[in-house]
């Protein structure tokens, strides 16, 4: 008889967000496949469950899906869990369920957290439909690419990030997706916790004056459509140079622009500088 895969979500902060079922779940498996067995070790430590743990994470994951898989074959039950949160979210998971399918055996969720649907839920943004984008590419113009992929999404848009990236990400937010009202949700159910409002640019200035640390949500608001009897361009250089076109001078036709997407004038120039830099 084949034994069950669980995927077991942790708390992403606060060790009492776990639930009944997991720690009974976590008490009664065979094997624990973790991403690091130093930080579940002191989950386990913490509920007084000692378990066989073993490693499981991107740097190693063809090799020890294939003995997970082995070990379901034998009968054996095995808990999958990330350091933090709901395993599967921006991490590998997903292939030893693919494995587990292949063969027969049963996968089992666990629910509990996940770091970007608490985000979510306290950004004060919009919850009816959303997009996980995980983390964005690290190197600026494939950052730009990937959010000119997903700006004209009918949803929140939700991304992990690091705190030395921050400033800069929410730039390029500004630039390529438009000055969108957004939160950055750090430090989600710890000591530390903040949900900082704003709009784009506001907030990359903010950060790039501050120094963070902590695990990062940014949430960003969606695209607003436009009146069909009233289009605009979606950048604000293209405002301006069809004002240019036109006759006007380009300190008036910042200014004309800034009041057009309702934006401060100050506001409006560094986001025309922002996108400039394209």
């Amino acid at each position: 008889m084949l034994g069950i895969l669980y995927l077991v979500a942790t708390p992403i902060g606060n060790l009492q967000d776990i639930s009944l079922r997991a720690i009974e779940i976590l008490r009664t498996v065979d094997i624990v496949a973790c991403e690091d067995t130093r930080h579940t070790g002191r989950l386990l430590k913490h509920f007084e469950i000692s378990k066989k743990m073993i490693s499981y994470h991107e740097h190693n994951e063809h090799k020890r899906a294939d003995e997970l898989i082995e070990l379901l074959k034998e009968g054996k039950s095995v808990a999958v869990v990330s350091d933090a949160g709901t395993p599967g979210i921006s991490d590998p998971s997903y292939r030893i369920v693919q494995k587990a399918y292949k063969i027969g055996a049963k996968v089992s969720p666990i629910p509990g957290a996940a770091a970007f649907v608490n985000a979510l839920i306290v950004s004060g943004l919009p919850t009816d439909s959303c997009f996980y984008g995980g983390f964005l590419p690290s190197k600026k113009g494939e950052r730009r690419n990937r959010l000119k992929e997903v700006e004209a999404i009918p949803a929140t848009l939700c991304f992990y990030e690091s705190p030395r990236r921050i400033a800069k990400s929410l730039e390029d937010c500004a630039a390529i997706l438009g000055n969108r009202k957004a939160a950055v949700v750090r430090e989600l159910t710890k000591m530390h916790e903040e949900v900082v409002r704003g709009n784009l640019l506001n907030l990359a200035e903010l950060y790039a004056k501050s120094e963070i640390k902590g695990e990062i949500v940014v949430v960003v608001d969606r695209e607003r459509l436009k009146a069909p009897d009233n289009p605009k361009p979606k950048r604000i250089t293209e405002r301006i140079a069809e004002l240019e076109e036109e006759g006007v001078d380009q300190k008036k036709a910042l200014k004309k622009a800034a009041k057009e997407f309702g934006l401060s004038k100050s506001e409006a120039y560094r986001m025309f500088q922002y996108e400039k830099k394209d």
